[in-house]
């Protein structure tokens, strides 16, 4: 799907039991070691005064039967080609079962290219 326009963007987080405590250098290299090919980007805060922006747009746009807030790791958020918040998936949610949401939205054209 990589061909068509899907990005797989990972922030590392170390807000949930400290579950990424290294640096930015340790946490590639752990993500190497499983030959990943997404974009990471640096350890952010994904709640909190310090949010990251991104963190703080979608959670403004997607909350959950929680609330807007972060629960734990590996929570997911799925937006457009446009960038417009379009899902989100809890923890436990296998990416695979996401597909179907992402073939839509990447069967979508971007709101220049429908204009």
């Amino acid at each position: 799907m990589y061909e068509r326009g899907l990005r797989i963007l990972c922030f590392p987080c170390n807000q949930f039991g400290k579950q990424e405590p290294g640096s930015a250098s340790e946490i590639r290299a752990f993500a190497d070691g499983y030959d990943v090919t997404f974009d990471m980007f640096s350890k952010v805060d994904v709640n909190g005064p310090n949010a990251h922006p991104v963190f703080q747009f979608v959670r403004a746009h997607l909350s959950d039967i929680l609330g807007s807030s972060v629960k734990w790791n590996w929570t997911k958020f799925l937006c457009d080609r446009d960038g417009k918040p379009s899902e989100r998936f809890s923890p436990p949610t296998n990416p695979l079962s996401m597909r179907p949401a992402i073939e839509a939205l990447l069967d979508k054209k971007p709101t220049a290219e429908r204009a």
